[in-house]
């Protein structure tokens, strides 16, 4: 019998790979949700069951029948990557990651769903990172939120959404697991961002089309400061081992374990992307210029011991494989998905 998984911010980055990674196994039957109907063609594609609604309503959770899943996988939130300085309202984060939390967890007891996987970001240890000495951060190392700047309501709502997860979890019947991420990198949604509120196109990228015309790539700050990132293919196998395990419950770190370097993702970026043979790539390093890089690396060794998982893509497979499917176009929807959102916030 195939398991039931029931996916929350099911039209977006993590869950549509996700999802192409279950229907290739055949072993699931997924019900997606989403406030955004955009995704719906690419999951209609694979039979997936999907329902357009605002999990901020707890009304519209009757659509699903009260039916009951093996596991529902958390990815809906609101984020300061996806939010225009117009759009921003910190009830928004409140709304959509603590009580939409509330909502999906008040579902998971009373249709007797068995385990939740909830996805959250790194960002509420913050203020760790300011003490950070190369010494990986522990699930026990607790948080510390940075209560100014942009990603403030962002950790405080999640935070709070994490301490109802964890309640939920005590005092039902219902398997929880915390899934804590760092940024996740993958063909998609990371050409353009959301900084202060303004739209911006991500160093990452800027190196890579730079690299791609074969023009002068300049670093600035410090080129050995460096932090944790993930591709979107660890997190989806992790989430997958936290499926398969049923019984297992926890808080995890799910990141790489390696201190990425600036000037190590430059060189990858200008190995790979390089385009003419008969031009020497010239890398200068401007160190009067703030990079704005945070250093932070997470300890995965619980996540390794007690899920069996660890990453398995370097940045180099990983650019390799974005690489591969940017050829495939499967998730090519995600980047018309992301220029329609940018293009909506300039007509306001």
């Amino acid at each position: 019998m195939k398991k039931k998984i029931l996916i929350f911010g099911g039209s977006g980055f993590i869950a549509s790979y996700l999802i192409y990674d279950l229907v290739k196994t055949g072993n699931y039957d997924i019900t997606a949700v989403d406030v955004s109907p955009f995704g719906k063609s690419f999951l209609d594609q694979y039979n997936v069951k999907f329902y357009n609604f605002d999990i901020t309503d707890s009304s519209k959770f009757t659509l699903l029948n009260s039916e009951q899943y093996d596991t529902v996988v958390h990815l809906a939130s609101t984020q300061p990557a996806n939010v225009s300085s117009e759009k921003y309202n910190p009830r928004d984060y409140i709304n959509v990651n603590a009580i939409g939390t509330i909502n999906i967890l008040d579902y998971c007891v009373q249709s007797h769903s068995k385990k939740i996987i909830f996805l959250t970001s790194h960002r509420n240890t913050q203020g760790l990172w300011s003490r950070f000495t190369g010494k990986p951060i522990k699930e026990t190392d607790g948080i510390s939120i940075k209560y100014d700047g942009e990603y403030a309501m962002f950790s405080i709502s999640e935070t709070a959404a994490q301490d109802c997860v964890k309640h939920y979890g005590q005092k039902y019947d219902l398997k929880t697991m915390i899934y804590r991420i760092p940024p996740v990198y993958g063909y998609g949604p990371h050409t353009k961002i959301y900084f202060q509120g303004k739209p911006i196109v991500t160093g990452f990228q800027i190196f890579i089309d730079k690299a791609k015309e074969s023009k002068p790539i300049e670093i600035w700050g410090d080129q050995n400061k460096g932090r944790d990132i993930i591709y979107v293919k660890d997190v989806v196998h992790a989430i997958k081992k936290g499926i398969e395990k049923q019984m297992i419950e926890g808080f995890f770190n799910i990141a790489s374990g390696y201190k990425l370097t600036l000037r190590e993702e430059v060189d990858t970026i200008v190995d790979l992307y390089w385009s003419d043979p008969y031009i020497t790539p010239i890398i200068t390093n401007n160190k009067d210029r703030d990079n704005g890089i945070d250093e932070f690396v997470y300890d995965i060794t619980k996540a390794k011991v007690e899920l069996d998982w660890h990453p398995e893509y370097t940045f180099r497979d990983m650019l390799l494989d974005i690489n591969k499917e940017e050829k495939k176009k499967i998730f090519s929807f995600l980047v018309s998905k992301r220029e329609e959102m940018f293009l909506n916030t300039n007509k306001i």
